[in-house]
């Protein structure tokens, strides 16, 4: 069983809400679609999806088959909609101290890492013999590769990581 982790397509930001509220930005769909037509998605797969809007359309534009929306598949909570200058240096300092919230209204770190992790352990319980396609988020899925290697957090990777694209575990 192999999971494939897919990170959502280019979201349409909106600065005056939170990024779990943003939509797929229809400028990048040729991205995602360019991803389902690179062959490196499973022919058969179990797809699951985080319920937030950007990856629920990079989802659907992947596949024509059903979609499970899961909501341990989120992103860290990420409450406020302060447009933050320094983004990818607020999430270095997450990863850093990953038991306290490294901006008001974010949830720490390791209770994302511990959400998402159940949840796609039950996803693998629930699927033993199936592969799974997971479209979510760049932080959460940093964090589950971490967890289910047990290597340290790529930051590299994830600063690295395109809109869409995908993990391979």
């Amino acid at each position: 069983m192999t999971l494939y982790l897919v990170r959502h397509g280019r979201p349409l930001i909106d600065r005056a809400r939170p990024a779990a509220e943003w939509e797929l930005d229809p400028a990048g769909f040729d991205d995602v679609w360019a991803l389902r037509e690179s062959g490196r998605l499973p022919a058969r797969a179990a797809w699951f999806t985080s319920p937030e809007p950007k990856a629920i359309a990079t989802a659907q534009l992947l596949t024509e088959g059903e979609v499970g929306i899961v909501d341990g598949l989120r992103e860290q909570v990420r409450e406020s909609a302060a447009w933050i200058d320094d983004f990818a240096g607020t999430v270095w300092r997450a990863f850093d101290q990953p038991d306290a919230p490294a901006y008001d209204g974010w949830e720490p770190l390791v209770v994302c890492r511990d959400r998402v992790t159940a949840t796609v352990r039950g996803l693998v319980a629930d699927h033993p013999e199936t592969d799974l396609v997971l479209v979510g988020h760049g932080t959460a899925w940093t964090l589950l590769v971490a967890e289910l290697t047990g290597a340290p957090p790529d930051l590299d990777r994830w600063r690295d990581l395109a809109m869409p694209d995908l993990i391979v575990v």
